[in-house]
């Protein structure tokens, strides 16, 4: 067996049997429940939340710190020279397009949620020191740089390297079963490929459908705010079918009409947008404290990432650092295919560099003019008496999706500037939904890489449906508690592939190491010859070919 086997299953033309199948029924099935045993849902993901948070939280820290720690390694190694495709091709995609793709995807509406909220809140409530003071404020941009910095982004990497590095160097399906080829060979195929891809599938839908929550809670603010209409859920449950019906149409586009669009569109939003706050914002301060704040996370970086709460006895990280962790592997197979098939062309030390720190600056960058912004002007009030309260942790305190809605109505144009983070958010949950979609139904196909639309459509209904149910379930805690369930399963398999990736990497190079030797010489340099030789006998088993003389 070489081949995940494929064929029609109803309306279905082109899908592996045994994970869509089982993908789908447990999927429904939690639409089911939830739907008619809301309030049950809800106390059982606050029950798993609390249970996987208790008992394995320090297999989530060993896990980001390992996957970070292997990144810088194969940056720094041989393996970097090492091409996602044939050693003589260009990148399919121009560098701008290739950031735009993987930031939209691999943040979206995430950013604009908490690039406010996150910040003020950890001033407010820290989990170490006293809250509101100078410690407060540099300790708030540590953290928030920790959960959105070199961790996450390290997570992204391994996933989308060895999906592409197995997909383009060994011509394996683009399918999460093929980053196990090395431990599993041809069982990836069978029953042990197909319980990957599910666990893949399973959490790839509730990371994603996180994040649509909480698109939909921010946009249902925004509107608020503009036209006054109401804060509840049957508004979001409105604006969640709308905004489904919009990334359906999108993905019958296509990845490079679609989302590449979208994507292109929106960094051009954040572009605007990040000048605008920037310029007519306290410019000095927002780049003076850029540059301190990232010495500040690179300083705390080694203790906050190891840090338990095994002496102070507190479940702060519950709700917070573990949430992370956990939702970034939830989004890791999601992300990493999407990041993985845009990416042929490329080294890998060009890859696991762009990916792990490129996005992360402008993150940082973008926290740093909302998140740090806000808490200078709540600083600046508790100094000065004659300043008015700007009201910005109270708005935290009654709704974190509103903060930046409140930060903006200090800036000129505040209705034009809240109507463009409203559009850039729905933007974002197109381009989410129409990504995850369209990975999610890449699973299910055995790895196709243009699978059917109708295929698509399903998965982003049922995308809308489950970010309704949770929105239901409890809001805000039924998403968290999801993510962090979906991500626990995925978590296992991450350890593998790092495992898995490592050996494979090693054949490729000692491969291509030896062609060099044979065409590279003192006298002669024949770069393209050993390239090409070393991609021509890749996938003829270990290296034999070329004897050293």
């Amino acid at each position: 067996m070489d081949h995940v086997k494929v064929g029609r299953l109803g309306p279905f033309p082109r899908v592996s049997k045994p994970v869509f199948i089982t993908s789908a029924l447990l999927i429904v099935g939690f639409i089911i429940f939830g739907a008619f045993f809301t309030e049950t849902a809800g106390t059982l993901f606050t029950f798993l939340q609390n249970f996987i948070t208790d008992k394995f939280g320090w297999m989530f820290t060993i896990l980001m710190n390992l996957a970070l720690i292997f990144c810088i390694y194969l940056a720094a190694s041989r393996y970097g020279d090492i091409r996602l495709g044939q050693q003589t091709e260009k990148p399919e995609y121009s560098l701008f397009s290739w950031i735009g793709m993987l930031f939209s995807a691999g943040i979206g509406i995430g950013l604009v949620y908490w690039g406010t909220a996150e910040p003020l809140y950890h001033y407010m409530a820290p989990p170490l020191g006293e809250p509101e003071t100078i410690d407060a404020a540099k300790q708030a941009m540590s953290i928030s740089f920790l959960h959105w910095g070199l961790h996450a982004w390290a997570i992204y990497t391994i996933v989308a390297l060895s999906l592409a590095y197995f997909h383009f160097r060994r011509g394996l399906p683009l399918s999460i079963r093929s980053t196990l080829y090395p431990i599993l060979g041809e069982k990836i195929y069978g029953r042990w490929g197909h319980t990957v891809d599910i666990l893949a599938v399973f959490g790839t839908m509730f990371g994603v459908v996180t994040s649509l929550g909480l698109g939909v809670m921010q946009i249902n603010s925004g509107l608020e705010n503009l036209f006054g209409i109401p804060n509840n859920l049957t508004v979001q449950f409105i604006t969640i079918a709308f905004v489904t019906a919009l990334a359906c149409g999108s993905l019958m586009l296509g990845l490079d009409k679609g989302i590449k669009r979208l994507s292109d569109i929106n960094m051009g939003f954040t572009g605007i947008l990040l000048a605008f706050m920037v310029i007519l914002g306290p410019t000095l301060f927002i780049l003076d404290s850029f540059l301190e704040n990232i010495g500040n996370y690179v300083v705390d970086l080694i203790p906050l990432a190891t840090w338990g709460e095994s002496y102070s006895n507190t479940d702060w990280q519950s709700s917070w650092t573990m949430f992370y962790w956990a939702w970034w592997v939830s989004w890791a197979p999601f992300v990493g295919v999407f990041i993985a098939r845009i990416s042929r062309g490329r080294t890998i030390r060009e890859f696991v560099l762009g990916v792990l720190l490129i996005p992360m600056v402008l993150l940082f960058f973008w926290f740093t003019t909302f998140g740090g912004v806000a808490i200078h002007m709540e600083m600046l009030a508790a100094l000065d008496p004659a300043l008015a309260n700007p009201g910005l942790v109270e708005a935290v305190q009654q709704d974190m999706g509103s903060a930046i809605f409140r930060l903006v109505e200090y800036y000129p144009f505040t209705k034009p500037i809240t109507l463009l983070i409203v559009v850039m958010i729905i933007l974002w949950f197109v381009t989410s939904s129409d990504s995850a979609s369209f990975v999610i139904d890449m699973l299910t196909a055995g790895g196709d890489t243009n699978p059917p639309k109708i295929q698509r459509l399903f998965w982003a209904i049922t995308e809308g449906l489950i970010a309704a149910i949770l929105l239901a379930a409890g809001g805000l805690g039924a998403l968290q508690a999801a993510a962090i369930v979906a991500g626990l399963p995925f978590a296992l398999v991450i350890f593998l592939m790092m495992y898995a990736l490592h050996r494979g990497l090693g054949r490729d190079r000692l491969i291509l190491y030896r062609a060099q030797q044979h065409f590279i010489t003192e006298e002669s340099a024949d770069h393209n010859s050993a390239n090409e030789f070393a991609d021509e006998h890749l996938l003829k088993g270990p290296p034999k070919i070329i004897k050293d003389e």
